[in-house]
């Protein structure tokens, strides 16, 4: 057999490249509603695949999803969906277990797609856990909502940038977070946040971050949300916390709360404590362990 001996520079570039592996496929679709006008929400379809799980722990009011991801976290190249569609009336909680944590990664990139549909009347609640990521993380995450009139949803999402116990910092990595939301098929919300290259030297600057190692997002889509914008800029002053800077907006129809601090505890808490008020109920059970 004859052929040409790869020189050096290729011999490297095929030891830099990312070996191929089995990587995690996680999919849920839950469909829920009351089974009469007034009644409780209940699981119409529930489909799980790949290491996500849905868990619903008894209790009352709102039906609670907890997610769970058996693998334990999301490495390069996992790819995670959830689709979440609740007939009008329903009345839903989703959360997660943990604190979710993006591995590093050799090159691939993790995906999270989200997508939810609220019937007429229907309340979604979107309180995940904090999303840690690690040093050389690269993870893209989309998140959509298709609101009915009089549907209700609330959504918050936090980020910490590097694992604060370890004093680490992200020298390189990719975070890619994009917002989409829809009512009566009409697009009301949409935001998209990319950081890529060495994170925390960016969040550094003061035009980025001005130091932050975390950041969180409150969204409220909702009929009465533009009314509650002083409500929510006093519940804001009441529970905030040295370090954090948070501030709120409302325009076409909708509310948002965007917050930055140094490390991820703290603003775990005072966002916590500012949707326990807001939303006049205590937070998932999963958040107090």
């Amino acid at each position: 057999m004859h052929g040409r001996v790869p020189d050096s520079e290729a011999l490297r570039a095929m030891d830099r490249a990312a070996p191929m592996r089995q990587r995690s496929n996680g999919h849920v679709r839950l469909q829920a509603g009351p089974a009469h006008p007034g009644g409780a929400t209940r699981i119409i379809d529930l489909a799980e695949s790949g290491p996500s799980r849905l868990r619903f722990p008894r209790g009352n009011g709102a039906l609670e999803a907890v997610l769970v991801n058996t693998a334990g976290g999301v490495a390069c190249g996992d790819h995670f969906a959830i689709a979440l569609d609740l007939a009008p009336g329903g009345d839903l909680v989703l959360t997660t277990t943990a604190a979710e944590k993006i591995y590093r990664s050799d090159g691939p990139v993790s995906r999270i797609e989200n997508q939810v549909a609220l019937g007429a009347g229907a309340k979604l609640a979107w309180l995940p856990q904090e999303t840690i990521l690690f040093d050389r993380a690269r993870v893209r995450r989309r998140f959509e909502a298709d609101l009915a009139p009089g549907a209700a949803l609330v959504a918050a999402e936090i980020v910490a940038f590097g694992r604060a116990a370890r004093g680490e910092r992200i020298a390189d990595g990719l975070f890619a977070d994009a917002w989409r939301v829809r009512r009566a098929g009409h697009l009301v919300y949409a935001d998209s946040f990319v950081l890529e290259g060495p994170i925390s030297e960016l969040l550094a600057r003061p035009a980025v971050g001005g130091g932050a190692g975390a950041c969180a997002t409150l969204l409220d889509v909702s009929d009465d949300a533009e009314t509650r914008l002083d409500e929510a800029r006093a519940r804001l002053a009441e529970v905030g916390a040295p370090g954090i800077e948070a501030a709120a907006s409302a325009w076409n129809g909708h509310l948002a709360i965007r917050a930055l601090s140094s490390t991820v505890g703290p603003l775990r808490g005072l966002i916590a404590r500012f949707l326990a008020g807001y939303r006049g109920l205590p937070m998932p059970r999963v958040w107090q362990s």
